[in-house]
């Protein structure tokens, strides 16, 4: 037993001090990537900006605001759309569109499904409203700041640029309980876990990333790709996007500059929910990516390591490594305290207190687990069995 425990801790001490370098690399490159100089002074091409909403979430009003407040000279169009008339998500857009008569703003009203990503269906039945050739699709749930739009335009005239994407932070809606447990653990989950493994991986050269937050292109690099329609039935649609704007040949581009996505989780079964879509998702895309990625979960390596530790270092051939295992958890809280510091820093806010930290992390882990046990998601109150390809079947 205890050379088998010797053998464990031998692996999970090399998994922690992996995951170590990881986490001081990811304090260092995160701000990098998000440090930006003042936007281009132009050309300004037409945009239509395509929203497809669902429901009214917490700070609903305030994020779609932000895309009415944008410091572009182009014409702007805003198309929002959704399924049905009911849509409590009509009347923020009503709402918006009284208090600024003077923007061009469309509601695009339309049950029609084309596939089994409802996301999807609701964006190829507004993009018939759109009027201009450089579209920007982004999630309900995102906020932006006033040089969104600037910024995008300037990723996009890059040399051989495609596409352009937005790396995002988490906040909790303002006017909404802001000391809320469970939209603050997901904001966390967003700022201090998905952000900096995303600048590792561009750093790296091991992601492109195009995220639903954000995906600006023209009309005529979506058709290249086929269109909205064929993407209709995959579950991760801005991936897909991605992959095939890459497979033209093209890049995607991600400008620095982060947007807001607005966590709304109303209790851990929510939030458990959405974050273990996320992983199956990434798992689906990238299985040695998301399997690698044990590394960035360094706290609960530590703590398995100094648990093994316990055991192993009973044997001879161990014992000067008896300091290891506390070395390891103080090494390792205080790599993702600093981590926590850079990005609050970078991102001027803070997604949550360091008190949460260590509850954070451990749930992390466990939905990392929890990823590889699970072959279903649910979305928008359905379930969906996802095949090898990414494509989403109901269940």
């Amino acid at each position: 037993m205890s050379i088998l425990a010797a053998a464990l801790f031998a692996l999970f001490a090399g998994l922690t001090a992996c995951g170590l370098i990881y986490t001081l690399a990811a304090a260092y490159l995160t701000p990098r990537m998000i440090r930006a100089g003042p936007p281009g002074e132009g050309p300004f091409p037409s945009i239509s900006l395509l929203k497809p909403l669902h429901g009214a979430p917490p700070g609903l009003d305030a994020a779609l605001e932000s895309f009415c407040r944008q410091d572009y000279p182009g014409p702007v169009q805003i198309v929002f759309g959704v399924h049905r008339d009911d849509d409590p998500a009509v009347a923020a857009v009503e709402r918006l569109r009284a208090a600024r008569p003077d923007l061009d703003i469309a509601l695009v009203v339309d049950g029609a499904r084309h596939g089994t990503n409802a996301k999807v269906s609701n964006l190829i039945n507004i993009a018939r409203a759109a009027t201009h050739e450089l579209w920007v699709i982004s999630d309900a749930d995102i906020a932006v700041p006033k040089d969104y739009l600037r910024r995008l335009v300037d990723a996009l005239a890059e040399p051989r640029a495609g596409a352009a994407s937005c790396l995002y932070v988490g906040r909790v809606p303002s006017g909404g309980a802001r000391a809320a447990l469970w939209p603050t653990l997901a904001a966390m989950g967003i700022d201090y876990s998905f952000l900096p493994s995303v600048a590792v991986g561009r750093a790296l050269g091991l992601a492109e990333p195009c995220f639903g937050s954000t995906i600006a292109l023209s009309r005529e690099v979506l058709a290249r790709i086929g269109g909205f329609e064929a993407i209709a039935d995959h579950l991760a649609d801005d991936y897909e996007i991605g992959r095939r704007v890459r497979a033209l040949g093209l890049r995607l581009v991600v400008p620095h500059m982060v947007v807001d996505h607005l966590c709304a989780e109303t209790d851990l079964g929510d939030l458990v929910s959405h974050e273990l879509r996320w992983a199956r998702t990434i798992r689906q895309i990238d299985p040695g990516g998301h399997a690698g990625s044990l590394v960035t979960h360094v706290v609960p390596l530590s703590l398995i390591t100094a648990s093994l530790g316990l055991v192993a270092l009973h044997a001879a051939p161990l014992r000067g490594w008896a300091l290891w295992p506390c070395g390891a958890i103080i090494g390792s809280i205080g790599a993702r305290v600093g981590l926590k510091l850079r990005i609050d820093a970078a991102t001027t806010g803070r997604a949550g207190p360091l008190r949460l930290l260590l509850l954070r992390d451990l749930l992390s882990f466990g939905v990392f687990l929890g990823s590889f046990a699970i072959n279903t998601v649910g979305w928008q109150g359905q379930r969906f069995r996802i095949d090898p390809d990414g494509v989403l079947h109901e269940s």
